[in-house]
């Protein structure tokens, strides 16, 4: 039974951490991993997390994971981008994904920008939606990175007082 409860400590500070390069590094989904970093926690003699934490945690993280691909969107919208704009940096994030970790960030941009110019914007008036829609995703990834260095900080905590206790 120990091994096991040793076992599952470490696997959820794998996931944990895991779960924060997953906030950068678009194929890794990191609010997820950090979840489930938790749960694999609440099984160990380190933690005994409340239903009402797990459902706090679980809304928080699909609310943060579901953000993290419309911010680009909204950012886009936001800095007055048209319906092209907005296709593109959509389109960008999705072709972004297979150029993991600059497609993410650039994919969007560059969307937003071929989508504005095809429309009929020039350069310099398309660049702006464009940030939009940069700023759009790295407000997902520090969605994503508040949501799992919080789930880190619970996980360490739980551990760090557990250990503490048995020393006392």
């Amino acid at each position: 039974m120990n091994f096991v409860n040793e076992l599952l400590m470490i696997l959820s500070v794998v996931l944990a951490v895991i779960g924060i390069v997953g906030c950068i590094v678009p194929v890794i989904p990191g609010p997820v991993l950090s979840f489930f970093g938790l749960v694999a926690l609440h099984f160990t003699a380190y933690a005994d997390f409340s239903v009402k934490f797990f459902v706090i945690m679980f809304i928080a993280g699909a609310v943060v994971t579901v953000l993290d691909f419309v911010f680009p969107v909204l950012g886009t919208k936001k800095f007055g981008g048209t319906k092209r704009g907005i296709w593109g940096a959509s389109i960008g994030l999705l072709a972004g994904l297979f150029f993991p970790p600059f497609g993410i960030i650039a994919g969007p941009f560059a969307g937003a920008l071929i989508g504005e110019i095809t429309g009929g914007m020039k350069f310099d008036e398309a660049l702006l939606p464009s940030l939009g829609s940069l700023m759009g995703v790295l407000s997902g990834i520090v969605a994503k990175m508040i949501f799992s260095g919080l789930a880190f900080y619970y996980i360490a905590a739980a551990i760090f007082r557990t250990v503490a206790e048995k020393i006392a």
